[in-house]
């Protein structure tokens, strides 16, 4: 009677086996893209304010302290817009941002404050 009904319940048991490695399968890939999903993301941003502040030092470099901010600011966004395309692409920023940040390298490193 028992292999009776272990042979009636065998097809719903290997189903219910399948289900539960499908379902852990996917958890563990969602946590995998998630894990590295941030790795990236956190290297694309470090990617970008790197750029900004080699940007910021060459645009000192080349233009002086005395070219301003703006016009320091707009090199160093132009500098990074050519060496991480991609870093910008895949995060996102706006104008006003890379503007921002690049501001505040600029400042940094040149003391000026506006």
């Amino acid at each position: 009677m028992l292999d009776a009904l272990m042979a009636a319940l065998a097809p719903y048991i290997m189903q219910l086996l399948a289900l539960a490695v499908t379902a852990l399968v996917g958890w563990i890939a969602a946590e995998v893209k998630k894990r590295f999903g941030v790795e990236i993301e956190a290297k694309h941003r470090e990617a970008l304010h790197s750029a900004l502040m080699t940007g910021a030092q060459l645009a000192l470099s080349r233009l002086g302290a005395a070219a301003g901010t703006t016009a320091l600011t707009q090199a160093a966004v132009a500098y990074a817009k050519t060496s991480v395309p991609d870093a910008i692409a895949k995060l996102g920023p706006s104008a006003a941002v890379l503007q921002d940040l690049a501001e505040a390298k600029v400042s940094g490193q040149s003391g000026l404050i506006k």
